[in-house]
Parts: C-alpha cells; structure tokens; sequence
C-alpha cells in the first residue's frame, strides 16, 4: 500500500512513523524537508503544501492509494478535495466538512441550530458597530475570536491578554477592519474558567471513535504565563481518562463530536471523514467546547499515537471507506509526556536558523522518542526556524515517571532551544486536581 502524507511538522513526523510500522510503503510532500520524514518516506517531494493540483499530480504520478492531510491549511486550501477528484482516497476531511475549524462563526451557528451542547454564551459580529451594541450589554468577562484561522494565536481572553472590556473593543474592531484570519466576522464568547482538555476521535462515515485524553498547555512559560503558543507539550494519564476528570467529562465529549458530525451532514450533506478533535474545557457547569479541529492535534498526536499498537494504514482506510468497529486499533495502557523544544527566545523573538544537534540514539535508548517540527535540514545539518522545533515524549506506567523520561530526552537536544519543565511534572498535576476539586464544589 502506497500512503500520501502532506505535511512536515512533529505532529507529520508522527503520522509517517506510524504509517511505516503498519508496513506502508511512505510518500511525503512537505514545505520543507522534515529530517524525519524524509528518512521514513520511500519518496518525498517539495513543495507548496497547499496547492491542491500541485499535490494531487505528485500523488497520482506515484500511483498512491490513500492519503492524509496533517495540517490545517491545505484542507482549507481544498487539497484533500483534488485528491479525491483523482482518485485516490483521503483520510481527512473536505474543505467544506473542515469548516468546522476553518470558520469559527459557521461552527457556532451549527451548534446553536442541531442543539449541539457544550456552546459557552456568544456573539457573531461582522460590523463595529454590532460590537459596540453587544460589549455595551456585558457584565462579563469575553473571548475576542477571529472566524478563521490564525495557526491558534488570534484569540485573546480578557485578564490575560485584555485588561478590559475596551481593549476586547479595540481588538474586536482591529478583527473586522484588517481581516484577521480572512473571515470578516469576530466572534465573542464567555470567557470560561476550569481545567481544559483535547479529545481526539477517529471519523468515518458510519462510526466515530474516540482516543484518549489529553491535556495540551499554550503558555509560553513554566506556570502556565507567559503568550500563548502553538503548544509547549501535552501529557495523557494511564488510559483514556485525566487524573482530575471523570469518565462522564469523556463522554460528553464524544457525544458533542457525534452530534456535531450528524449536525454538519444534516447543514450541508457533507460526510466528515477523518481524525478530529474537540477542545473542552470542564467548568462549573459542566464541559463546554471551546473549538473543533479538523485533524490530529499538535502536539496531542505525539502523545496518542505514541500509545498507538493498531495497524494505522488500517485505520486509515476505515476513516475514508467506513468500518471503523472492525479495524486494528489499540492503545497501550501507559502515560505519556511531551515536551517540545522551542527556539530560544520563542514566540516573539525566537531564534532563526540555528544549528541544533539531536542525538537520536540516546533519546531512544532511555525509552523516548522524538520527532522533528519546524526545522529544515540542509546539508546534514538542522537548523531553527521561528517556530517549534523539536518534540521530545515519554512513555511509562505513570506520568510522574514519563515526565521524568522526557525531561530527561531534552538533555540530547543541543543548540539554543529551550522548553517547559513543569509539564507533567507531581506539582503540575497535583495543581490541576485541586483546581477541578474546587470548581466542582
């Protein structure tokens, strides 16, 4: 089986490894060459990643059978949609089903219309003075949301990045005057306070299964401060559930992506095939979604298919042909642990184009892996781009103990990288626990 993997981030690197060990043979087309990817893939091409005809015509001229997309973009783009028309089957979504990422505005108004639950209070806005209107009415803190994308940094959350309802004005307005996230619509929701957590689920036209939790931390820093970011790393608990959430958290999430599913066939006829993933947060009422992603979380990918010991191939066929219930897919009963490796300086001044050195070999001998994210490999050599750089994730029976593996993988890592130590860590978690036992009081 030939596979088609577009995409060259960590969250790719892990995708290609699990293609590989499925006994596929692996055709990559990346921006940038992933030393990763590259080594894992029988072929690669170079290119850009979100023209549609561009990939479809390497893909064909490589006589592969399946494909799956791994970032956002080109599915916006309507490259999973060119392959189809080509004949080759895609395990990812249309660009109309994967609007339930790409247009933020869309996804609540479905919501609102199929009774979808887990929506927070919300507003969308398309004129300056519709925002005016609707913040005059607040008495509580707000969310300012593009409708669109922004690569996850184009939201902004009153007490952390607003001081005030006049700077969600202000920003509100700056959404709509320079089309930020190239959907003239702002949206503006609760800002909801409790403990959040990514659930991922495998979609095909007849059964969704869920993976399992994982909690994903955007802050720069050790604390949980500093900006936000595309992710510093992500841990999951020993099997499918949080050590601070409960079974019925779970299931409420999977049952929002169900409904939701159903909802967007019932609006537009389409039918989501592919991985998903829900962002929730648990709050005092209970969970609510924050967004829809439609794709493998990064750097939630790394945690999961860490644990993955199905067939992968096998499961992607299920997702675009149906017959989940009857596909190879398991996952080990362990913790994990990633943390990714950042350039110094990283995200407002990071710094580009430096030489990094991994010694793989080591990282895989005390039990970890790694995979590649933004970098580019030139002449043998690594080097930084502005964004991150290295995923580092261990693996153990706790995650005490698999944050102690990858904390310690990060030591293999030399350039001038830096990273979050207190993800996963005892404290970390012992924080998380007391917070959601006082918000469920």
């Amino acid at each position: 089986m030939k596979v088609l993997l577009v995409g060259n981030g960590a969250r790719e690197n892990a995708i290609a490894e699990a293609i590989v060990n499925s006994g596929a043979e692996l055709y990559s087309f990346m921006s940038k060459k992933n030393p990763g990817i590259s080594r894992l893939s029988k072929e690669y091409q170079l290119g850009n990643t979100c023209d549609p005809e561009a990939v479809s015509k390497w893909a064909k001229s490589k006589s592969v059978g399946i494909a799956i997309i791994g970032p956002e973009a080109p599915l916006e783009a309507g490259v999973s949609d060119a392959l189809r028309k080509n004949g080759i089957d895609v395990s990812s979504p249309s660009k109309s089903a994967a609007r339930l990422e790409t247009d933020k505005a869309f996804t609540r108004s479905l919501m609102r219309k199929y009774k979808v639950p887990g929506a927070p209070i919300f507003k969308i806005l398309e004129t300056t003075q519709e925002v005016d209107d609707f913040i005059d009415s607040l008495n509580i803190d707000i969310v300012v949301k593009p409708a669109g994308l922004t690569g996850g940094k184009g939201v902004k959350i009153m007490g952390e990045h607003l001081r005030s309802h006049e700077d969600a004005r202000i920003y509100a307005k700056e959404i709509l005057r320079d089309g930020i996230g190239e959907i003239r619509k702002v949206i503006l929701e609760e800002k909801l306070i409790g403990e959040e957590f990514t659930l991922q689920a495998f979609v095909s036209p007849d059964e969704i299964l869920g993976m399992p939790m994982v909690q994903d931390h955007k802050r720069a820093y050790d604390g949980d401060i500093g900006p936000n970011t595309g992710g510093m790393g992500s841990y999951t608990g020993t099997g499918y559930i949080l050590p601070f959430l409960k079974p019925e958290d779970y299931d409420f999430g999977l049952k929002v992506i169900r409904k939701a599913v159903k909802a967007l066939k019932s609006e537009t006829g389409e039918t989501y095939v592919g991985p998903i993933y829900g962002q929730f947060i648990v709050t005092q009422n209970g969970p609510k979604l924050i967004e829809f992603n439609a794709r493998f979380g990064d750097p939630e990918t790394m945690n999961v298919l860490s644990l993955f010991e199905g067939n992968f191939v096998s499961a992607m066929k299920a997702m675009a042909n149906g017959g989940l219930e009857d596909a190879d897919i398991r996952f080990k009963e362990q913790a994990t642990v990633c943390k990714y490796l950042v350039p110094e300086g990283y995200p407002d001044k990071p710094a580009k184009g430096e030489e990094i050195k991994v010694d793989e070999e080591a990282i895989a001998k005390i039990g970890a892996k790694v995979h590649y994210a933004a970098v580019e490999e030139k002449d043998g050599k690594i080097y930084t781009s502005s964004s991150r750089a290295i995923a580092v994730t261990g693996m153990a029976d706790t995650i005490e103990e698999a944050e102690r593996i990858a904390e310690k993988a990060t030591r293999f890592v030399n350039g001038p990288v830096e990273h979050r130590k207190d993800i996963g860590t005892k404290d970390l978690i012992q924080k998380r626990i007391d917070h959601m036992r006082a918000i469920r009081e």
